[in-house]
């Protein structure tokens, strides 16, 4: 019998009185000399390559996720420092009359307010999370690894959760600053945005740009969404 060898595929045939070994092309195996009245167990071997997953999405698609997630978290620290500076710089200090011919000199600055705390909290934190993500970024894309799925992972669970922080921060400074331009009457806070324009105006300026590094952190976590999206299919 000649012996023809493909490389590309090979059968196996085992019987338990005797053991066969036969390779053909094009995986047809010849029986003839089986018995077909034999009830001994024959098992078939199959030996075909496994697809290969990691050189699937191309260096091409990594490199552009990879730029993009940088260029977000660049957003993030930039917009979130910004929003941090207009909000520490808010104070103002001015002479507030209370009677005819007497002033006394009142001052208004962030710490006053729980809520600008805790949202002055929430921009250090985004600013810190923004250089240290954005160096992992830019480590990802020097290196290029296929195997980075982890990583997407861990960041999607925190961007989701400073999203969440971020979001509650703006709220809770955004009624704040609403009660301070109109007041109310009925629980009789009296507006004070009339007395501190200047200190009004930078809060106004920082609530504006903290929704960038909401949106930004947004954008990220849809990003690994789809790049997880993009994993499962083809798997």
């Amino acid at each position: 019998m000649p012996k023809k060898i493909d490389q590309f595929l090979s059968t196996t045939i085992n019987i338990d009185s005797s053991c066969i070994h036969q390779t053909t092309l094009f995986g047809h195996t010849n029986l003839q000399h089986l018995n077909p009245s034999d009830h001994s167990a024959i098992s078939v071997e199959m030996s075909t390559p496994e697809p290969d997953y990691k050189g699937s999405t191309g260096t091409g698609g990594v490199k552009t996720h990879v730029v993009v997630d940088v260029v977000l978290r660049v957003v993030l620290f930039a917009t979130s420092l910004v929003a941090l500076i207009v909000m520490v710089t808010s104070k103002q200090t001015k002479l507030v009359p209370v009677a005819p011919g007497m002033a006394i000199s009142m001052v208004a600055n962030f710490d006053q307010t729980p809520a600008f705390i805790y949202f002055i909290v929430a921009m250090s934190v985004a600013c810190l999370y923004g250089i240290i993500t954005g160096a992992l970024s830019i480590l990802a894309l020097l290196k290029l690894k296929q195997g980075s799925m982890k990583l997407v992972l861990h960041f999607a669970i925190l961007d989701t959760l400073l999203l969440g922080i971020l979001a509650s921060a703006t709220g809770a400074a955004g009624a704040v600053a609403y009660i301070g331009y109109k007041g109310n009457s009925h629980s009789r806070w009296n507006k004070v945005c009339n007395v501190f324009d200047s200190f009004c105006g930078h809060v106004v300026g920082s609530l504006a740009v903290s929704l960038l590094p909401s949106i930004a952190l947004l954008l990220l976590v849809w990003l690994s969404v789809f790049m997880f999206s993009k994993k499962i299919r083809m798997v």
